[in-house]
């Protein structure tokens, strides 16, 4: 036999149908008890139905989901144009650095007057001494930092990274790292973000903001000559 036609169909109940069947026999609903606790609904008199409590609840209940995340998307929308706002007033603070030293106190200062955290460091993989400030690292330790030559970015607590917040180094619980190339031909560097939070900076957030003030560095710093 044939199995389309073999079978029972289940029959599909368009919505106006059972509204006309409702309305047609007010009774079905009405006489049916079990219904009517099931549906949260109570009858009022021979021909008015309520909402019980249990259907206003569900009702109150999908109001304060809508709320809550109402709320949350607009502290979301609020966080990032805060921080958006704080990023560019960094910009504005670095561009006004006048020597390589100025820029890595500037780098530092906001990092912890502006972002809260606890440090901001710029370094250079260099033979000789770097510029007054910045931390000094040997040829490819940018790569081990970051962990790999093919990393640009690195967001949460790396051990290997610690050197470079030198006496501050304890209290960082959590970094943000982006790699820099400055001057022609191009030097290794890094720029870095510490916070005694071990949430402050984790693996699942962006680096788009911190990778944009690590742009800002590098043309800064190519404004004077490394020596």
């Amino acid at each position: 036999m044939d199995g389309s036609q073999g079978g029972i169909e289940e029959a599909r109940i368009e919505p106006a149908a059972v509204r006309r069947f409702l309305s047609d026999n007010p009774q079905f609903l009405t006489g049916d008890d079990g219904l009517l606790d099931e549906l949260g609904l109570k009858v009022v008199g021979c021909n008015v139905v309520e909402f019980a409590p249990a259907a206003l609840a569900r009702v109150h209940a999908a109001h304060q989901r809508e709320a809550t995340q109402r709320q949350q998307i607009e502290e979301t929308a609020r966080a990032n144009f805060s921080a958006q706002a704080q990023t560019h007033g960094a910009v504005v603070d670095l561009l006004d650095a006048r020597n390589h030293s100025d820029l890595a106190r500037r780098l530092d200062d906001l990092a912890q007057h502006r972002f809260g955290l606890a440090a901001g460091v710029i370094a250079l993989e260099a033979e000789a001494h770097p510029p007054a400030g910045w931390r000094k690292l040997v040829e490819s330790q940018v790569d081990m930092i970051l962990g790999g030559s093919q990393r640009l970015a690195r967001m949460g607590f790396a051990p290997t990274a610690l050197g470079l917040f030198g006496e501050r180094a304890e209290a960082i619980q959590s970094m943000a790292m982006v790699r820099m190339a400055i001057w022609e031909p191009s030097r290794q560097g890094l720029l870095a973000f510490g916070s005694s939070d071990p949430k402050g900076f984790t693996e699942e957030m962006g680096t788009e903001l911190v990778a944009f003030l690590a742009r800002v560095v590098e043309r800064t710093a190519e404004r004077w000559p490394v020596l």
